[in-house]
């Protein structure tokens, strides 16, 4: 039988510098998995990169980090939060410097699976080393503090790559890395406690292989089918071979003495329906976020900057609000909190169909813009406390990865699904525009290229005579599709409240997880410590 090990208290010093390392090691995984994009156009000048391989630069690093996620939660329980965090901030400098100075473009994706994989390792153990460090009552605050830079790595990844771009080489984006891994090192041998341990369990080497072989097929798939369908091979493969691997893992999974994920947890009911909500929730989340963006840039002919500054007040409304929300839920129960919120941020999106193809931010983007981040406020730390709280003291480390592996998967097929419904809309309504009008082949191919990039009111290449007629087609068909694909997203906000509403219970008081201690949620994973019950008072004397 295994037993925990806590760490032994830590003086204040510890704790603020250990606070610090986690900050600087999970900040450079959040801002990896921006900052690239801003460089691809120049990664593919100087490499020679096509389209295809400057999508599986994107994508080598989701792949891997999504499908390892949750073995590398479940390894932090097993070996030691303070091991397997600084094994995943070593692994991820050293793959930061191989893609600095890759040579080709293959060598390049390679490196950037690699670091998916050491942030797999890195992410689900900071936040709970943080949960190790610091007494109950000064956690929230704690967690606070790191959700609040790690927001802020994420938001300004763009920008400063940008910058780095312009003043040097693409290249620097990722060697920039070395200083922040070195000193996040330095500062976790010097200060860290090593964290929670289950001694004496063995590893699910079978189990761990087949979920993330299983988890892979499907991010895989899902991942390519917006380019290439449903029926191409590099989609239809993965995705059957994914699934039946998954399949193979719970029947794995329900052989073993030692799981690496106890099934029982599923028939939990605040487990099984909190992660049926964050699915829904979290889908309708990606496909809101995507989708605007693109939109403001390919139709409204906003910057990249403008465009990825447009979800801001969402970022800061979480930072201000989901403490408080969760300090709520701790008193009142989560149930309310879980339905009301994802309600409201259903309402928010629901919003974005005012918009037109000249979108105005302060009275059509922002308003919405903010009623979606306030929903997402109210509902976040509770969510993620109740998953955590129904998982209990054992296994909250693989519930959190279970957790942030769902929330992963179903952004995924959420925008899959949105993006053929935008595609289906955006055909129709240009032939429905177009209909009786004979286009010269230059305009037709022009129109073609077009109705690939989905949302845009530009028919570039096309003859100046048959410019205008194109460009209006566009812009309308463009709209029509953005609000299909805001609709879906509204609506599975709103269907993960009413999920919340029916099936979410509020647990008696003993026991429960602090939510005000949960403020980031799937966002940016979750503490396995967070599932710890509180430790008896002392009786007085």
């Amino acid at each position: 039988m295994s037993t925990g090990r806590a760490s032994e208290p830590v003086g204040a010093a510890s704790k603020r510098w250990t606070l610090v390392a986690c900050i600087l090691g999970s900040g450079i995984v959040f801002l990896d998995g921006t900052v690239v994009n801003v460089a691809l156009p120049a990664v593919a000048r100087d490499l020679d990169s096509g389209l295809s391989a400057q999508q599986w630069i994107v994508e080598a690093y989701m792949l891997t980090l999504g499908s390892l996620i949750l073995i590398g939660g479940s390894l932090g329980d097993l070996l030691g939060r303070r091991r397997v965090f600084a094994a995943g901030v070593g692994g991820f400098g050293l793959c930061s410097l191989l893609c600095a100075a890759a040579p080709s473009t293959e060598t390049l994706i390679v490196a950037r699976g690699l670091q998916g994989i050491a942030g797999a390792l890195l992410v689900p153990s900071t936040l709970a080393l943080i949960m190790d460090t610091f007494a109950e009552e000064e956690r929230g605050a704690a967690i606070g503090s790191w959700t609040a830079w790690t927001g802020i790595a994420t938001v300004i990844g763009p920008l400063g790559g940008g910058l780095l771009l312009e003043a040097v080489s693409w290249r620097w984006i990722f060697a920039v890395n070395a200083l922040p891994v070195a000193l996040c090192l330095l500062l976790l041998l010097r200060h860290a406690p090593e964290g929670h341990s289950e001694r004496g369990t063995p590893i699910d080497w079978p189990g761990a292989a087949l979920c993330a072989l299983g988890l892979a097929g499907p991010v895989l798939a899902l991942t390519e089918q917006p380019q290439l369908g449903w029926g191409d091979p590099l989609v239809a493969g993965p995705l059957i071979a994914g699934v039946a691997l998954l399949a193979a893992f719970l029947w794995w999974e329900r052989r073993t003495p030692t799981p690496m994920l106890r099934l029982e947890l599923f028939r939990i009911r605040n487990f099984s329906v909190g992660n049926v909500a964050t699915f829904a929730i979290y889908g309708g989340l990606n496909v809101a976020t995507l989708f605007l963006v693109l939109f403001l840039q390919q139709v409204g002919g906003w910057s990249p900057v403008a465009a990825g500054a447009a979800m801001l007040p969402t970022t800061l409304l979480m930072f201000a609000l989901s403490k408080r929300f969760g300090a709520l839920a701790d008193r009142h129960g989560p149930r309310r909190f879980m339905g009301f919120g994802p309600l409201i941020a259903g309402a928010g999106l629901l919003l974005l169909l005012r918009v037109d193809a000249r979108p105005d931010y302060l009275t059509e983007v922002l308003p919405a813009v903010l009623v979606f981040g306030f929903g997402l406020s109210v509902t976040v730390a509770p969510l993620t406390a109740a998953v955590l709280g129904a998982a209990g003291v054992a296994h909250a480390g693989v519930a959190s990865g279970v957790n942030n592996a769902v929330a992963r998967v179903a952004g995924l097929i959420a925008i899959a699904v949105a993006g053929a419904a935008i595609a289906a809309v955006s055909s129709s309504r240009l032939d429905d525009a177009l209909a009786g009008r004979t286009l010269t082949p230059a305009a037709q191919r022009a129109l073609d290229r077009a109705r690939d990039l989905r949302l845009t009111d530009r028919a570039r290449g096309a003859p100046a005579a048959e410019r205008p007629a194109l460009d209006a087609a566009l812009a309308g068909a463009s709209v029509d599709a953005f609000r299909t694909g805001v609709a879906i997203a509204g609506g599975l906000a709103l269907l993960g409240g009413v999920i919340s509403l029916i099936g979410i219970r509020d647990p008696r008081r003993r026991g429960e997880v602090p939510s005000e201690s949960c403020p980031g949620g799937a966002l940016v994973g979750a503490s396995s410590e967070a599932g710890h019950e509180p430790r008896p008072a002392a009786s007085a004397s």
